[in-house]
């Protein structure tokens, strides 16, 4: 008898919960980090500056800025690209708020266009028709890992003098028709929260290969000085700083730039990793009512594996997505939404007076999709038992 799922009545599969984006944490950044208690330099310091310079190696850019998140990343590369008032900068409803907020604290109007609905990302013929001579910018977000045409939407920025922002928070690894993220637009903005690829806990980098907006950036980050803590207060004695601008409390410190710059070392061992999980839960799921998240489909391109969302085929279910989750959560097995697009928001609704039907493909990836459990610190009874879950759930429920 197949079992019964506890949502149903039957018995959990698992004692222990399962979190859903949970890191790996290793011994070279636990001592590092210590060491920075030790010496007792807890700011923007050496250790930071030592992160950024392996983070523009690891992405091929001229410059790597250090920040506190990658929203502030965003806000910044923004900023420093002087916008106008009432500037239309593009972007996608499935992504996260901080992606269309960092273009409402910027002074600028986000403007949604719809998704391809098997990519999830916007492309160059969604952007298209949606550029007025109010649009400055296109912010590309890189959805789950995957890379975004950038080729196509490089192409329609230079034919329209558009800025490119590309929203890298889930695409450390990614590479695009053979160039890698984080070298390709005007900028490039990623993020360390705790559920990304390699993680400081919370933080992010913008990079680019222009040298004004890099030291623009820089400044803007740290309160508009001129000078940073670690060139004011060293051995050498005090330093002036000059405030130039009205800037933010956006730093990095060196406790967070000691856990990223081992969690970089281990980047392609945690990649490969996910990647083995990816294949089996492909072939676990192929067979259930679900949609499995699509792979490369551009020579050239390296999907990152950050989230791995199913598709509900709900009109083969007598669930919808958040009772799946829920059925989920009683196995004890944690689980995400990536997204409910942000026109359904009742800010974003309300505001830009957006409504249910202007973007299909988005909605009805925001209507099915759930995200299950995918980190390098899953072992394989982990794997096996998510598997188990999500397929005893599918089948009992399936109509």
């Amino acid at each position: 008898m197949d079992k019964i799922p506890a949502s149903a009545g039957g018995k959990p599969l698992l004692d222990k919960y399962i979190i859903f984006g949970s890191p790996v944490i290793e011994k070279p950044e636990i001592d590092d980090v210590v060491d920075s208690l030790t010496t007792g330099w807890l700011g923007t310091g050496p250790k930071v500056k030592r992160f950024e310079e392996a983070f523009k190696e690891y992405v091929d850019a001229r410059y790597a800025i250090s920040v506190n998140s990658c929203t502030a990343a965003l806000h910044l590369a923004l900023l420093v690209i002087n916008l106008p008032p009432d500037a239309e900068v593009i972007t996608t409803p499935m992504t996260f708020t901080a992606t269309a907020a960092s273009i409402v604290h910027a002074g600028a109007i986000p403007t949604f266009v719809d998704v391809d609905r098997k990519s999830m990302n916007i492309t160059a013929e969604f952007i298209e028709p949606a550029i007025t001579e109010k649009t400055k910018a296109i912010i590309p977000v890189h959805f789950a890992g995957r890379p975004c045409n950038m080729k196509k939407i490089t192409e329609l920025s230079e034919r329209h003098g558009i800025k490119i922002i590309e929203d890298a928070a889930h695409a450390i690894e990614t590479v695009s028709q053979g160039r890698k993220i984080g070298s390709i637009g005007d900028l490039t903005c990623f993020s360390f929260y705790v559920t990304k690829n390699i993680i400081t806990g919370e933080g992010g980098m913008v990079t680019t290969n222009n040298e004004e907006y890099a030291e623009k950036i820089k400044v803007m980050a740290l309160h508009g000085m001129t000078k940073d803590a670690w060139h004011r207060f060293t051995d050498q004695g005090f330093k002036h700083y000059q405030v130039t601008c009205a800037g933010f409390k956006y730093n990095m410190t060196d406790i967070q730039a000691a856990i990223g710059y081992h969690q970089l070392q281990r980047i392609e061992q945690y990649a490969s990793r996910r990647k083995k999980i990816w294949h089996y839960y492909n072939d676990a799921f192929k067979d259930l009512p679900v949609i499995i998240p699509s792979d490369n489909a551009l020579e050239g391109d390296r999907h990152a594996l950050h989230l791995y969302t199913l598709l509900l085929k709900t009109e083969d279910l007598r669930i919808d997505r958040d009772q799946f989750m829920d059925a989920l959560h009683k196995e004890n097995i944690g689980s995400g939404v990536h997204y409910v697009a942000l026109h359904l928001h009742p800010y974003y609704a309300e505001r830009y007076k957006l409504k249910r039907g202007m973007f299909p493909n988005a909605e009805y990836i925001s209507d099915r999709t759930v995200s299950i459990p995918l980190s390098a610190k899953l072992n394989d009874a982990d794997v096996e038992d998510i598997v188990e879950a999500v397929s005893c759930i599918l089948k009992y429920y399936a109509k």
